[in-house]
């Protein structure tokens, strides 16, 4: 498939409509006066198994052929891909393999399950998703749904920022996560196709810069793991990188405690549950208010699957 333009993202959109929700768009006055700026919060944390990826995944199984689809789908996922690819398989009933780390949250194991995917455990490491996904492919000739390198799940992860667009008007800057870049590297492209006034940036935590290392040195730069957002731990693609170095404006690093700070205000003001990963954006406009002052600011809240235990203990500092 060649890069996603505005003819196949529209069509993306139409095609995965009837299988996702129009996600709301939310405000708040007591945000605005704190940040300085309108901020349009795109809530994708109420999306389908509580994330955007269930964009992405849609659409590449609706573009599967018939053929294709009767081996079933497969990919490597410790979280909300897993899930979305598993649903999406169960919608249109095929298989699905999902390879999942040993160490993933048992509530994503049991999502998956819910869904009918089965589930091949591994060492948490990259090089042991890969293998035993190349041996489960080998074994059940299924078609690989990779989580972001895959321009049929960018197409679709795209419709996020259309969407957006055609309810908001005039939005000056729009912000999203980036771990992977299947988000960040979609909403570039919408934004290039459907408001192209609109400048992109994206967030980052600073204890997994790569994107922000690779985009400073001109190549993919290695992931680190030190940060609350697990869910933007990943390497960028050979796919995604090439759309965000020429369409993303710039990265803005955020520390932990801006990512906590940031999830709290969020949880406060807005009533809405979001994960460390999806508050990355907020942050970054709150740590560079001069920025973005005075502006309309579109931001992609991007899941809501948090662990309730877990950002009790963050909330407290434990």
């Amino acid at each position: 498939m060649n890069l996603p333009d505005k003819t196949s993202i529209a069509a993306a959109h139409d095609r995965i409509r009837p299988y996702i929700h129009l996600t709301p768009v939310i405000t708040s006055a007591s945000i605005d006066e704190m940040a300085g700026c309108s901020i349009f919060f795109k809530c994708e944390n109420f999306q389908k198994v509580g994330a955007f990826k269930a964009r992405g995944a849609m659409n590449a199984i609706l573009k599967l052929t018939p053929e294709q689809r009767t081996k079933g789908v497969a990919t490597h996922s410790s979280g909300n891909h897993a899930q979305a690819l598993a649903r999406a398989a169960k919608i249109m009933g095929v298989p699905s393999y999902i390879v999942m780390p040993k160490t993933a949250p048992e509530i994503k194991k049991k999502g998956v399950r819910a869904y009918g995917g089965q589930i091949f455990e591994c060492e948490p490491t990259l090089a042991a998703r890969e293998s035993t996904l190349e041996d489960v492919i080998r074994k059940t000739g299924a078609v690989e749904i990779h989580p972001f390198n895959n321009y049929d799940v960018i197409e679709g992860q795209a419709t996020c920022a259309k969407e957006l667009f055609e309810e908001v008007r005039g939005i000056d800057v729009l912000i999203a996560p980036v771990g992977g870049g299947g988000l960040l590297s979609g909403t570039a492209l919408a934004t290039k196709y459907f408001s192209p006034s609109t400048e992109v940036l994206a967030g980052e935590p600073a204890g997994s810069d790569d994107a922000y290392r690779s985009m400073k040195s001109g190549k993919i730069e290695p992931a680190q793991s030190n940060t609350i957002a697990d869910g933007l731990l990943t390497t960028l693609g050979t796919k995604t990188f090439p759309i965000i170095q020429a369409e993303v404006k710039d990265i803005i690093t955020v520390s932990d405690p801006e990512i906590v700070n940031a999830m709290r205000l969020i949880w406060e003001r807005l009533k809405i549950i979001v994960e460390p990963s999806c508050a990355v954006p907020f942050a970054a406009v709150l740590k560079e208010k001069s920025r973005f002052a005075g502006k309309r600011v579109g931001i992609i809240l991007s899941g809501g699957n948090v662990d309730l235990e877990r950002a009790a203990k963050l909330f407290s500092g434990a």
